[in-house]
């Protein structure tokens, strides 16, 4: 009986580490050599780590018990409770600047005649373990091998819903785009199989141009992370800039006057893709509120309003659909073109989608 029990107790064991062989992967690498080297004469570089401009406070590691207690056992609808419309996206371009939303921050705009992805995760979870951590809300509206040719691929940040090790991975056999990313964040890229000639790095304000299109990470307010150190890779917004078409991500941010700054010197801007979700008052300066998303979006001097971060993930306390009802009230209340449309939906962005409370439904 005892020697049953061990065998028994082996094979768990082995099980358990069969499923964790791939964390320490997924967790990436730190910056090493030269990029370490070019992280350090950095402007946002202070001493041992990055910093914001405008000072953020961020979630101790003593309050994350606390956190994580009653992300799971709090008594809000965090979850839809039916089932989320996912649209298969068409293929064909409607005008020289569309928008492709596929859930939670992964959208893809095609400006001009050419294709930017940002922040792509098709996981099933956004984290480094494969049976733990935030699971899919809905189903990815389209097969990753089913994407369009792309022509660039730009990550905001290293965090496990913007940064996917899996989806990195697919990208790099599926498609020959270039990787443009903040400063740092090479070295994740670099572990998991990207070549070296595919990864461009940028700190704020600086730009490359790909494809006959200008890419410009600019500031934002909030950190950078995978295991237990934070702040060695950089964060940012970006600016996508074709000849007559202007795109801002917001990427993940808590509100800061920066974003005046931002439209006067790149704007104005036909479309804002603007963080909504995820916010919380134990971390306030990091994520912005629906209400704080539309101040900056006034800010930035942008047309169109696309509400990006949410949805998918459940990630905050706030129930499933209060981003978007709260973001929709303020949106009418100031003037502001909004388009909510549903995972996967095609549109224009000269001729948005009428916002129809489509999640109102199914709440």
């Amino acid at each position: 009986m005892r020697k049953t029990g061990w065998l028994v107790a082996g094979a768990l064991a082995a099980g358990v580490a069969w499923k964790l062989r791939d964390v320490p992967e997924a967790m990436g690498a730190d910056p090493t050599g030269a990029r370490a080297e070019r992280v350090r004469r950095s402007p946002q570089f202070r001493g041992t780590a990055f910093a914001n401009s405008a000072p953020a406070a961020v979630t101790s590691r003593e309050e994350t018990a606390k956190i994580l207690r009653d992300l799971l056992f709090g008594g809000e609808r965090r979850r839809p409770r039916g089932v989320i419309p996912v649209v298969t996206p068409a293929s064909d371009p409607i005008s020289d600047l569309d928008v492709v939303w596929y859930g939670h921050a992964t959208v893809l705009t095609e400006i001009e005649g050419r294709r930017v992805l940002f922040d792509p995760v098709w996981s099933d979870r956004c984290s480094p373990v494969p049976f733990a951590g935030p699971r899919r809300n809905h189903r990815p509206p389209q097969p990753i091998d089913m994407l369009p040719r792309l022509d660039a691929i730009v990550i905001s940040h290293d965090h496990y819903d913007h940064l996917d090790m899996r989806t990195v991975q697919a990208l790099t056999g599926f498609q020959d785009a270039p990787f443009v990313v903040p400063l740092g964040v090479g070295a994740h890229l670099e572990r998991w199989g990207v070549p070296e000639s595919r990864i461009v790095e940028l700190d704020w304000n600086e730009s490359v141009t790909v494809r006959g299109l200008t890419l410009t990470v600019t500031e934002a307010r909030h950190f950078s992370g995978r295991s237990f150190t934070r702040n060695t890779t950089l964060w940012g917004s970006w600016v996508v800039a074709g000849e007559r078409r202007k795109v801002f991500y917001t990427g993940d941010s808590g509100y800061f006057e920066g974003y005046a700054e931002i439209g006067r010197r790149h704007g104005p801007f036909d479309v804002a893709l603007v963080q909504i979700g995820a916010y919380s008052d134990s971390w306030p300066d990091i994520h912005m509120t629906p209400e704080e998303a539309v101040r900056a979006h006034l800010d930035l001097n942008a047309g169109l309003l696309v509400p990006v971060h949410w949805c998918t993930f459940t990630l905050a306390f706030h129930s499933w659909g209060e981003p978007v009802e709260r973001l929709w009230r303020e949106a009418k209340g100031r003037g502001v073109h909004l388009a909510v449309p549903r995972p996967g939906e095609r549109f224009a962005v000269d001729e948005p989608p009428l916002v129809d409370g489509w999640w109102q439904q199914i709440e």
